[in-house]
């Protein structure tokens, strides 16, 4: 794994438009039982626009920026090796069904622990005006040779 990727700001990804399909079906792989995730009458009731994601749907986006990192060859990481090790996200406001999302990774830290290696990064999602709605923290575990 090279350190010096640390600081490394990616290509913003192309633009992800979120489906209602999408949603319900991330909705009922997580269990979500709330009626905004499946309903549009209920999310609009409830004041939004279209259908709300869940919280962690912002992974989807993530996934993106993560496959940038993961496909260059400059970060030195054998993807054999990767074990998920954390996620968090921060939202601004919740994902709903017709936004148009794109995201921008931001390696926020490569550490070396004992033959291990772990990287931290940042995905800035934002929608199609540029305001943010969600920034997923993820840190990937890069096991070392046995």
């Amino acid at each position: 794994m090279n350190p010096d990727l640390q600081g490394r700001v990616f290509e913003k990804t192309a633009p992800y438009l979120v489906g209602r399909e999408k949603i319900r079906e991330f909705s009922a792989a997580v269990f979500s039982q709330s009626p905004l995730n499946f309903d549009v009458e209920a999310a609009v009731a409830a004041g939004y626009p279209d259908l709300v994601a869940p919280p962690t749907f912002g992974v989807v986006i993530q996934e993106r920026t993560l496959a940038q990192l993961l496909a260059d060859p400059a970060a030195g990481i054998d993807f054999s090796r990767v074990v998920h090790g954390d996620q968090r996200f921060t939202s601004t406001r919740p994902i709903v069904a017709g936004d148009e999302l794109t995201a921008t990774l931001t390696v926020a830290s490569v550490k070396q622990l004992g033959g291990h290696s772990m990287v931290t990064s940042e995905s800035s999602i934002v929608d199609a005006t540029g305001a943010h709605v969600v920034t997923a923290i993820s840190t990937l575990v890069v096991r070392g040779d046995e």
